[in-house]
Parts: C-alpha cells; sequence; structure tokens
C-alpha cells in the first residue's frame, strides 16, 4: 500500500533521514515510533506530500507521490500533531469546507454523518470549534482526515495534550478505523503503540533499528535473562538462596516490598530458564513466589534498549550533495520542515 525506497532529507550537512525504506501493507495499523527529534513527523509531511525529499521516492498503491502528488494524496487521510481547524466555523462548516476542498463526490449527508458517528461528534454538530474540548476538537480533526474515505490514515501524535479518558477514546477509534483502512500512528507514547499496533517499525536520528510485529518486539533485544522476583519469606535466606542457585549469576534485594513479600532482581546464564526450577526451589521451602516480571520485555525497555544500543549520534554530516540532490533540494527549498 505505502513503500517507502532509500529515503533521505538534508538540511544543510545535517540528515533528517538517513536513507531509509520500508513497506506499510494494507490494512495494518502500524506504529511509527522514535524520540523527539527521530525524524517521525518529516516521514509522515512527505509521505503525505507536504514536504519534497532530497532524494529516494515514496509510492501510494503504486502511485509516486511527487509525480502524481493529487491522485496519492486521494488516498490519503492525514491528521497532524495540530488539528488544521478553523476555530471560528462550526464542525458543519468545517467538514463541509473539506468536503468541498477535496472534491468529494460521495453523497455529502450521509457521507458526513456517517464520518460524525463514526468519530462521536454528532452532538457537537452545530457548535463552534473554539468551544469544543480538546479531546473533541481531535474528534473533528480525525472527522477531517475521514472525509472522502481515503484508503490510508496517518495520524502524528494524536493523543499529546489529552487527558487519560479521552486518550483512551481515541485508541478505541484508531483501533475501530483499522477495520477498514491502512493506518500509520506516529508517536513516542509507547503504552499508545502497544494498545493499537500490529507492526511498530522504530525511528532514531533519522534511521530505522528496528521493525518487527508488536507481539515480536522484544525480539531485538537479545540475551535477555534478567527477572524481578516478588517473593514471601525471611529476606536474608531468600537471597542466599537466590545468589548461591545453580543457573542464576546474579541476585541483588530491590526495595520495592509488597506486605511480607520482598522483590529481588536475578539474571540467568546464557540461555537458561531458570523460572521453573525456581519455582519448584520455592515451593520445597515454603516461600511463595507471588510475583515473576521480565526485565526489559516491556516495550518502554525495549525501546530505550534499542535507541541507546545505537550508541552515539550516528546521524551523518557529509560534504556537498550529488548535483542531481542538490538540484532537486534547491527547487523544493522553499517547502519547509522541523525535523521531529
Amino acid at each position: 500500500m505505502i513503500k517507502i525506497e532509500n529515503l533521505v532529507k538534508r538540511y544543510g550537512a545535517n540528515y533528517a533521514l538517513d536513507d531509509i525504506s520500508f513497506t506499510v501493507n494494507e490494512g495494518e495499523i502500524v506504529g511509527f515510533l522514535g524520540p523527539n527529534g527521530a525524524g517521525k513527523t518529516t516521514t509522515m509531511n512527505i509521505i503525505t506530500g507536504y514536504l519534497s525529499s532530497t532524494s529516494g521516492s515514496v509510492t501510494v498503491n503504486g502511485i509516486d507521490i511527487l509525480e502524481e502528488p493529487k491522485k496519492a494524496k486521494k488516498l490519503i487521510g492525514f491528521l497532524p500533531e495540530q488539528p488544521p481547524l478553523y476555530l471560528d466555523m462550526t464542525v458543519e462548516e468545517y467538514l463541509n469546507f473539506v468536503y468541498n476542498l477535496k472534491g468529494c463526490t460521495l453523497n455529502r449527508y450521509k457521507h458526513l454523518s456517517e464520518i460524525c458517528e463514526v468519530v462521536k461528534i454528532s452532538d457537537v454538530f452545530h457548535r463552534l470549534i473554539k468551544n469544543l474540548s480538546k479531546g473533541y476538537r481531535q474528534r473533528v480533526g480525525i472527522a477531517q482526515a475521514l472525509v472522502g474515505n481515503p484508503k490510508i490514515i496517518i495520524f502524528d501524535e494524536p493523543t499529546v495534550g489529552l487527558d487519560p479518558k479521552q486518550i483512551i477514546e481515541i485508541r478505541n477509534l484508531i483501533r475501530t478505523l483499522g477495520k477498514d483502512h491502512t493506518v500509520i500512528l506516529s508517536t513516542h507514547i509507547l503504552p499508545e503503540v502497544q494498545a493499537v499496533c500490529d507492526r511498530i517499525i522504530i525511528i532514531n536520528n533519522g534511521k530505522i533499528i528496528a521493525d518487527q510485529k508488536t507481539e515480536e518486539i522484544s525480539k531485538a533485544v537479545q540475551n535477555n535473562r534478567r527477572f524481578n522476583v516478588k517473593i514471601c519469606g525471611p529476606k536474608k535466606e531468600v537471597l542466599s538462596m537466590l545468589k548461591s542457585k545453580v543457573g542464576i549469576v546474579y541476585a541483588e534485594e530491590l526495595a520495592e516490598k509488597d506486605g511480607d513479600a520482598f522483590t529481588y532482581m536475578i539474571e540467568s546464564e546464557p540461555g537458561v530458564d531458570i523460572r521453573k526450577n525456581l519455582f519448584y526451589t520455592l515451593a520445597e521451602k515454603g516461600w511463595p513466589l507471588i510475583g515473576l516480571e521480565g526485565v526489559g520485555t516491556n516495550l518502554e525497555d525495549i525501546f530505550i534498549s534499542i535507541v541507546d544500543g545505537g550508541g552515539e549520534d550516528t546521524r551523518r554530516k557529509k560534504g556537498p550533495p550529488s548535483k542531481q540532490a542538490a538540484k532537486q533540494e534547491d527547487e523544493t527549498s522553499a517547502i519547509g520542515g522541523e525535523n521531529k
């Protein structure tokens, strides 16, 4: 559905995007994840045609975004980080304006009514946008992205600034949209990606550093052998047992306490799964095991491990580009964009 090949975006000697390539298949909900300044927004702006690349290509359903921009953009609905709203319009006026702007040919009343039902803004249809809460404004922004029923929906930081209830509502809405659309969700909020996405692409310093299914992303961190275990029992004896246990190379007591249970961090030998053996040992001693959690298996730990694993900033700084790249950049230098 979307194919990105060898995409480069250069600002002077700095590379916002450094030769990235990936494909988004039809029907996928893909999380585009990275720290601030990684290149997420730059990538989204290039995919949607708001910004040109220095080199490389983006095709949407086989259509090059630069060669046939109008045709390609009809397939895309985009919600930028700051929704493009006209605050002095009512929701009705605004959606009709977007309908006309996109040259939509679907039945106007039926189409807009269906969108309002999906994003749950029918109750504010006649209100001024400036009088709406941030959550409702975000929903109106999503509604404008759905006008024309595009096959692809792209969200850039859709829940920034929302309260917890609004965040849950927007996440549920994105999951609903994913049933009928291909969705790209650009964010740095990790639980958001974990909650709604089928696949995760991680970008850092303008480079793709991971691209895997959500349930398999933990494989990006190799040799994870650390666990936090919560055990009821005499602290000194438990710690002594853990340190002497075959298969455990390190153990320490953590500050966390839960009633009469203490938490310990253990690390096993390479290739050794210590969990079953530890369970049987604790059962024999009458020390209940009431918690065991892998350290480094939640998305936050994985993300930090992958990003930090890249070491120092690898974003390229080079001399002048080729004549062809320089010419392309000169022709599009009027189009601005902040690397984000």
